[in-house]
């Protein structure tokens, strides 16, 4: 009886540690342009996007970044040049022209260190180092910036990236 006691008692201890651990993860990637362009057009419509819809969208995407690479050569022999082209993924290093033309707009910014912090979660001593401005995307993507450049990524309440 004495074993089963302490054998609940851990268990309680251990979820209660599980259910207060800090939600935010770090990320070298972020995400995919589709993946908010879908969250987007899910909360502004209601409805998820119909196939003619996401193809069109796919397409004027597609001329952009074919654009951006015409006038941006150095980028189509850089190694991030399948994040940008293929994946279409943020990822940290991308410029603010990069990020802009595949994610679009962020739902807000914000150079406020106390707001910062708090998105940041425990990695906020190492993300502090070096962002200057932050940007949310749905999904609770955060994505943070520093003279011109993403320099790092947080996402909060989702499990872990493959």
């Amino acid at each position: 009886m004495r074993i089963r006691g302490w054998a609940i008692a851990l268990i309680v201890l251990l979820m209660t540690g599980c259910a207060s651990a800090d939600k935010v993860q770090r990320a070298r990637e972020g995400p995919r342009a589709d993946e908010v362009w879908t969250a987007r057009f899910v909360r502004d419509y209601g409805r998820t996007p119909t196939f003619d819809e996401r193809t069109t969208w796919r397409e004027e995407l597609d001329l952009r970044v074919a654009a951006y690479l015409r006038t941006h050569p150095d980028i189509g022999t850089s190694p991030r040049a399948s994040q940008f082209r293929f994946q279409r993924r943020v990822q940290v290093g991308m410029t603010v022209e990069e990020v802009l033309l595949l994610l679009d707009e962020p739902e807000s910014r914000t150079g406020d260190q106390s707001a910062m912090q708090a998105a940041a979660g425990t990695f906020w001593p190492v993300v502090q180092a070096h962002a200057r401005e932050l940007w949310f995307y749905s999904a609770d993507w955060r994505l943070y910036f520093a003279d011109g450049r993403l320099v790092d990524i947080t996402v909060g309440s989702r499990p872990p990236l493959d």
